[in-house]
């Protein structure tokens, strides 16, 4: 059986890069991105500014104590999504299989292309597209998984390439730290840690027994990851990927406080399903169908997020513009697309700490007790919305959920 191929590709520092193409007079220097005020967050930093320990997710009051030189951008999120997409148009015109994972990170299944083409080659010349057609800086890795690729697309950067040969896996592994291994986040790097692990070649000469016993299920999947053994597809990435809510109404209404209540707990829910998934949404579609059955929508394309209060907001803002307060409503319902995949993101560049620390308590709390254990006081109105997951195939009873 003919091994697998897979290119990781992530572009370098990448919010970062959007800046230094709009001014030049930002090249070479400490750029913090994010909330301007001493309360935000780094959504993104330079590695200029890493060097004095500075990381995303890190309060801008420390990392401006760290670095007091630091240049400070609020950030633009609208260009970095116009970016994004561009790459996505030249890696699609060239790339048979690719995965969009997030804003600035993609893999691609170039398995089979030697038998035509040098894959290594192939993935070289595409690197060089990109960086001529948009200025931006990428690093890739190459290997048999995506483990590997993406571990050698670190090893690699900045802006610069990695192929680790078949058979070679795990001897490139072997001396990095445990931190390089994917899905060790911070309370698993600490416990390994703990228990004098701190290189990886230490969890390949382990029993895989050892690790399960302390992690569970995740210590066998620690073990292969370090041993260099993934088996992950490559998931063919679209666009046009959706989750929506509909409500009809038993009875015709036209009670806009109910009705706007209605709104914001369906868009606070799938904000929660969007984050639970590991999506993120770059556009919004409102949905209102009147007493005759007439059908009107509004649709608005957005910077990508996940963020409760940026949707929420968004959507009644396109409510209030679409709704027509001499009809009765029949039923009203709101969709978000354009998905891509993305970790636990709000809007960095203008929530502060307070913000995100209160954001990751309600999901612990809806993921422990239901979607609906946590709501806003203007939603109780819609307290009739049942539990749902759109993206487990599980429509609610009271909602027609879709994914298309």
């Amino acid at each position: 059986m003919n091994e697998r191929t897979i290119l990781h590709l992530d572009l370098d520092t990448f919010f970062v890069s959007c800046e230094r193409l709009l001014d030049s007079r930002l090249n070479g220097k400490p750029i913090l991105i994010g909330g301007i005020t001493d309360r935000g967050v780094v959504a993104s930093c330079s590695y200029e500014a890493r060097k004095f320990g500075i990381h995303s997710a890190m309060p801008m009051k420390m990392a401006r104590s760290l670095c007091p030189e630091a240049i400070v951008i609020r950030g633009n999120s609208g260009l970095y999504s116009k970016k994004s997409e561009a790459v996505t148009e030249i890696i699609k015109e060239v790339v048979p299989l690719y995965e969009k994972t997030s804003i600035d990170e993609f893999y691609a299944d170039l398995s089979g292309m030697d038998r035509f083409f040098n894959s290594y080659k192939m993935a070289s010349e595409l690197r060089k597209k990109i960086k001529k057609d948009t200025g931006l800086p990428i690093s890739f890795g190459m290997s048999k998984n995506k483990t590997v690729s993406k571990v050698a697309t670190g090893e690699a950067k900045p802006n610069n390439q990695l192929r680790i040969d078949y058979g070679f896996e795990k001897p490139f592994l072997s001396p990095l730290s445990i931190k390089k291994i994917p899905m060790i986040g911070a309370k698993t790097h600490q416990t390994l840690i703990n228990l004098g692990i701190r290189k990886v070649k230490t969890i390949q000469e382990m029993p895989v027994e050892l690790l399960e016993r302390v992690f569970g299920k995740n210590g066998a999947t620690i073990w292969k990851k370090a041993n260099g053994i993934d088996n992950t597809p490559v998931v063919p990435y679209s666009e046009r990927k959706s989750i929506s809510t509909e409500r009809t109404f038993d009875k015709d209404t036209i009670n806009v406080v109910k009705l706007k209540a209605i709104l914001l707990a369906m868009a606070e829910n799938l904000a929660f399903q969007l984050r639970r998934g590991q999506k993120l949404t770059a556009c919004i579609t409102v949905k209102v169908r009147y007493s005759d059955f007439n059908t009107y929508t509004l649709q608005a394309r957005i910077p990508y997020t996940s963020a409760d209060h940026v949707l929420i907001s968004k959507t009644l803002e396109m409510f209030d513009k679409l709704y027509n307060k001499r009809l009765l409503v029949r039923l009203i319902g709101v969709r978000f697309s354009h998905l891509v995949g993305g970790g636990y993101q709000i809007n960095l560049f203008e929530d502060a700490v307070e913000m995100i620390n209160l954001y990751q308590a309600m999901d612990k709390v809806r993921d422990k007790h239901g979607d609906r254990a946590v709501l806003r006081a203007a939603g109780i109105e819609a307290k009739t919305i049942s539990r749902f997951n759109p993206f487990r195939g599980e429509p609610p009873p009271l909602l027609a959920n879709r994914r298309s």
